[in-house]
Protein backbone atom coordinates (compact mmCIF):
# COMPACT_ATOMS: atom_id res chain seq x y z
CA UNK A 1 0.00 0.00 0.00
CA UNK A 2 1.34 3.47 -1.17
CA UNK A 3 1.97 6.01 1.23
CA UNK A 4 1.33 9.82 0.05
CA UNK A 5 1.77 12.82 2.05
CA UNK A 6 -1.91 14.47 0.99
CA UNK A 7 -2.89 15.36 4.71
CA UNK A 8 -4.00 18.80 4.34
CA UNK A 9 -3.96 19.77 8.03
CA UNK A 10 -0.73 17.79 8.95
CA UNK A 11 2.09 16.49 7.44
CA UNK A 12 0.99 13.17 8.66
CA UNK A 13 1.18 10.24 5.54
CA UNK A 14 -2.36 9.24 4.21
CA UNK A 15 -2.48 5.70 2.23
CA UNK A 16 -4.23 6.41 -0.32
CA UNK A 17 -5.39 3.09 -1.51
CA UNK A 18 -8.01 4.11 1.70
CA UNK A 19 -9.09 7.15 -0.15
CA UNK A 20 -9.60 5.72 -3.15
CA UNK A 21 -11.11 2.79 -2.14
CA UNK A 22 -14.16 4.90 -0.56
CA UNK A 23 -14.83 6.68 -3.36
CA UNK A 24 -14.63 3.13 -6.24
CA UNK A 25 -16.47 1.39 -3.73
CA UNK A 26 -19.28 4.36 -4.19
CA UNK A 27 -18.76 4.70 -8.01
CA UNK A 28 -18.63 1.13 -8.23
CA UNK A 29 -22.23 0.74 -6.95
CA UNK A 30 -23.96 4.20 -8.34
CA UNK A 31 -22.98 3.04 -11.68
CA UNK A 32 -25.08 -0.22 -11.55
CA UNK A 33 -28.02 2.35 -11.97
CA UNK A 34 -26.81 3.90 -14.98
CA UNK A 35 -30.28 3.99 -17.63
CA UNK A 36 -28.76 5.31 -20.56
CA UNK A 37 -27.14 4.40 -23.88
CA UNK A 38 -23.18 4.27 -23.72
CA UNK A 39 -23.90 7.18 -26.35
CA UNK A 40 -24.86 9.18 -23.46
CA UNK A 41 -21.97 8.47 -21.51
CA UNK A 42 -20.74 11.72 -21.49
CA UNK A 43 -23.23 14.39 -22.13
CA UNK A 44 -26.01 12.50 -19.60
CA UNK A 45 -24.08 12.96 -16.07
CA UNK A 46 -22.29 16.15 -17.42
CA UNK A 47 -25.70 18.25 -18.00
CA UNK A 48 -26.98 16.43 -15.21
CA UNK A 49 -24.11 18.20 -12.76
CA UNK A 50 -26.56 21.24 -13.55
CA UNK A 51 -28.24 19.99 -10.27
CA UNK A 52 -25.80 21.74 -8.68
CA UNK A 53 -27.99 24.54 -8.93
CA UNK A 54 -30.46 22.82 -6.54
CA UNK A 55 -28.05 23.11 -3.86
CA UNK A 56 -27.51 26.43 -4.37
CA UNK A 57 -31.29 27.07 -3.84
CA UNK A 58 -31.83 25.05 -1.10
CA UNK A 59 -28.92 26.60 0.21
CA UNK A 60 -30.76 30.33 -1.03
CA UNK A 61 -33.77 29.27 1.21
CA UNK A 62 -31.75 28.99 4.51
CA UNK A 63 -31.58 32.53 4.26
CA UNK A 64 -34.72 33.34 2.67
CA UNK A 65 -36.97 31.70 4.16
CA UNK A 66 -35.45 30.29 7.36
CA UNK A 67 -33.91 33.10 8.74
CA UNK A 68 -30.32 32.25 8.43
CA UNK A 69 -30.78 28.92 10.40
CA UNK A 70 -29.84 25.55 8.70
CA UNK A 71 -33.10 23.46 9.83
CA UNK A 72 -32.72 19.58 10.05
CA UNK A 73 -35.56 19.45 6.86
CA UNK A 74 -33.63 22.08 5.05
CA UNK A 75 -30.13 19.92 5.69
CA UNK A 76 -32.05 16.41 4.59
CA UNK A 77 -32.78 18.51 1.63
CA UNK A 78 -29.31 19.61 0.37
CA UNK A 79 -27.87 16.26 1.89
CA UNK A 80 -30.30 14.94 -1.16
CA UNK A 81 -29.17 17.15 -3.60
CA UNK A 82 -25.55 16.69 -2.75
CA UNK A 83 -26.37 12.99 -3.68
CA UNK A 84 -27.26 13.52 -6.82
CA UNK A 85 -24.56 15.64 -7.57
CA UNK A 86 -22.21 12.95 -6.67
CA UNK A 87 -24.36 10.59 -8.89
CA UNK A 88 -23.29 12.52 -11.63
CA UNK A 89 -20.01 12.75 -10.78
CA UNK A 90 -19.66 9.16 -10.39
CA UNK A 91 -21.07 8.76 -13.86
CA UNK A 92 -19.21 10.83 -15.77
CA UNK A 93 -15.94 10.06 -14.27
CA UNK A 94 -17.06 6.22 -15.41
CA UNK A 95 -18.16 7.73 -18.68
CA UNK A 96 -14.48 8.83 -19.13
CA UNK A 97 -12.91 6.15 -17.91
CA UNK A 98 -11.50 7.04 -14.92
CA UNK A 99 -11.90 6.44 -10.70
CA UNK A 100 -13.77 8.70 -8.92
CA UNK A 101 -11.18 7.79 -6.30
CA UNK A 102 -8.41 8.82 -8.15
CA UNK A 103 -9.88 11.85 -9.09
CA UNK A 104 -10.43 12.50 -6.06
CA UNK A 105 -6.89 11.85 -4.70
CA UNK A 106 -5.62 14.27 -7.34
CA UNK A 107 -7.61 16.70 -6.08
CA UNK A 108 -6.32 16.55 -2.45
CA UNK A 109 -2.80 16.15 -3.85
CA UNK A 110 -3.26 19.69 -5.45
CA UNK A 111 -5.30 21.12 -2.75
CA UNK A 112 -1.93 19.86 -0.65
CA UNK A 113 0.00 21.34 -2.96
CA UNK A 114 -1.68 24.91 -2.69
CA UNK A 115 -1.47 25.05 1.11
CA UNK A 116 2.56 24.45 0.51
CA UNK A 117 2.67 26.82 -1.68
CA UNK A 118 0.21 29.78 0.28
CA UNK A 119 -2.02 29.82 -2.48
CA UNK A 120 -5.26 28.51 -1.30
CA UNK A 121 -6.72 31.72 -1.92
CA UNK A 122 -6.66 33.84 -5.35
CA UNK A 123 -7.53 33.23 -8.90
CA UNK A 124 -6.16 30.96 -11.77
CA UNK A 125 -6.67 26.67 -12.01
CA UNK A 126 -3.12 26.30 -11.35
CA UNK A 127 -2.26 28.52 -8.09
Amino acid sequence: MSIVNTNIDTQEPIRAEELIRGFDLYQEQSIKTIAYGDDMKLWYPALGLGEAGEVQNKVKKIFRDDGGILTEERKKAIVKEMGGNLWYLAALAHGMGMSLGEIALSNISELRGRVDRGTLQGDGDDR
